[in-house]
């Protein structure tokens, strides 16, 4: 990119003089306290920081919209304390708390996070510039999620309310909590990500630390009073700043039970590692993806072309379910490309608040280098631009990008881009993509466009041993939340849906006893005096 075209995109970014009235004047969050052990706790320590990706025209700085606590190791650790004291070995109110009243505190925090939805989606826009629509859709979807998983709980409990019996013995099973639970989410989807693991880790009777994302901290501040007003203390605690200087600390305490991460697998496994006796620790991990979509000799090249865009593309391709590389079989080239350039082109660039803005600001402030090099290696190694607005990068705008032909020797064809580049290949033989499929050290999902029966059949054969979902003439995506999300190889241990959650934040277990005359009449007599949270028939509606 020459030095001349530095500020190409200067004219996208905010006017100073509109930097004055909502939506276009900056929040600033002066976040000077953190939730540990039921209180909001002052803070006197360091602060870090937090940077919108968005800039005023003409300046290389980005604006700054808040800080929040630069929380040390040993911060970090006191917040693992106040969960340990609260779960007290499976004895804390919460975890001894009957499951009704569990679900009614969740219920009630959700109530009260609903009235808070516009002030997230205004720090969503600004943190992580994802558009007005998409941020009012993840605020929606997680209060969506929170009530799905309160029924799903409430139909596992139901059908638990009974009594097995094999071979003389009789059991009576149930799911319980593992403890303590270390939750992780994203900058890219900070708060649906984040409840994903956090409500089903909760409503099962665990206790958390969550760590906030080092994007998109302030998005969570609004939520710091609901969790002190309705949860018992020490059952969430809130640890922000930089990870490297607090995760390891609290892995290392080997009181974390359960670890539900959302990021890369290298820092899973650092993670992971750093438990002192990681047999110990279960894992729930959504990672890394590089996401093929495969088009068919006999693919709809209208539907191909539009889904391709929108699953590589939709929040500047920052998902880990996006597409990121397209194979195109090589009798549809002259077909598909015209259609795939005239919708790129299409794209509207833009902030967040902005009507009809498909491509913000990028979140993560390294993006642009890192997006410039691989495109400058792809195009070393012989690929092209293909759309006339493309490889334009201005500050945090990025430009979409298709380059095409990706071979192996490029970095795109095989690193997860997380951005608004589309690498095309072509295959003559399909055995090429199944080559790429298997060599590939991730597994999550992968798109394929065709109208053929037996050539669609062929594909899907071989895709589900090999990724975990196969999107037919659609895009690569997550949901509905009742579909299980996971992955294969790096890409995913564990699997996240509204069910599948609750299980992996819980486990199984039975009160089992002879089926002697005296401990039936000792069982009776616990459940017709209520005098057990666990041993019970009770329906839940």
């Amino acid at each position: 990119m020459s030095k001349d075209s530095k500020k190409r995109f200067d004219h996208l970014f905010l006017r100073a003089d509109e930097a004055t009235v909502w939506p276009t004047k900056p929040p600033y969050f002066l976040v000077k306290n953190y939730l540990i052990d039921g209180e909001l706790r002052a803070w006197n320590g360091p602060m870090t920081k937090v940077f919108s990706p968005i800039h005023i025209q003409g300046s290389d700085e980005p604006i700054c919209i808040g800080e929040v606590p630069a929380m040390t190791g040993e911060d970090a650790v006191k917040c693992v304390e106040a969960a340990s004291k609260a779960y007290d070995c499976g004895l804390g109110v919460w975890p001894q708390m009957h499951v009704k009243d569990r679900i009614a505190v969740i219920e009630n925090f959700t109530k009260k996070l609903a009235e808070k939805k516009d002030e997230i989606v205004k720090l969503l826009m600004w943190e992580i510039c994802k558009n007005e629509e998409d941020s009012k859709k993840e605020v929606d979807r997680t209060l969506v999620y929170i009530k799905d998983t309160i029924q799903a709980l409430k139909d596992i409990e139901n059908q638990a309310s009974t009594f097995q019996e094999s071979g003389g013995v009789s059991a009576h099973i149930r799911r319980a909590p593992f403890g303590r639970v270390l939750c992780c989410g994203p900058f890219n989807y900070p708060f649906n990500e984040t409840y994903a693991t956090l409500i089903p880790a909760l409503i099962m009777g665990n206790t958390v630390v969550m760590k906030l994302p080092k994007f998109g901290p302030l998005c969570h501040y609004p939520t710091y009073e609901l969790f002190k007003e309705c949860f018992p203390p020490g059952v969430v605690n809130i640890v922000s700043g930089s990870g490297r200087a607090t995760m390891p600390s609290i892995m290392k305490t080997g009181k974390i039970d359960v670890l539900a991460f959302i990021g890369t697998n290298t820092a899973a496994t650092d993670l992971q590692k750093a438990h002192p006796k990681p047999h110990r620790l279960r894992a729930v991990l959504g990672l890394d993806a590089k996401n093929p979509a495969i088009v068919l000799p006999s693919a709809d090249v209208d539907v191909a072309a539009k889904e391709v865009i929108l699953g590589s593309l939709s929040y500047n391709g920052q998902r880990c379910t996006a597409i990121k590389i397209t194979f195109v079989h090589e009798s549809m080239v002259d077909r598909f490309f015209p259609k795939l350039i005239e919708g790129v082109e299409k794209m509207k660039m833009g902030l967040p608040w902005q009507t009809g803005v498909n491509i913000t600001p990028v979140a993560e402030a390294h993006k642009p280098d890192y997006v410039q090099d691989v495109i400058d290696d792809a195009l070393k190694k012989g690929a092209k631009v293909l759309n006339p607005s493309g490889n334009k990068i201005d500050r945090s705008f990025v430009s979409p990008t298709i380059l095409y032909p990706v071979t192996k020797e490029m970095k795109v064809f095989r690193e997860e881009q997380f951005g608004p580049v589309i690498p095309v290949c072509t295959y003559k033989d399909v055995k090429e993509v199944y080559e790429y499929l298997a060599e590939s050290q991730y597994g999550q999902q992968a798109a394929v466009f065709g109208t053929d029966t037996i050539d669609v059949a062929r594909m899907t054969d071989v895709l589900v041993n090999q990724v975990s979902r196969v999107n037919l003439n659609s895009q690569c995506q997550r949901g509905p939340d009742c579909f299980p999300f996971t992955g294969r190889k790096d890409s995913a241990y564990g699997t996240l849906s509204v069910v599948d959650a609750l299980r992996a934040f819980s486990i199984r277990s039975l009160i089992a006893f002879k089926s002697t005359t005296k401990n039936q009449e000792i069982v009776n007599d616990v459940l017709r005096g209520n005098h057990s949270h666990f041993l019970r028939l009770d329906y839940l509606f």
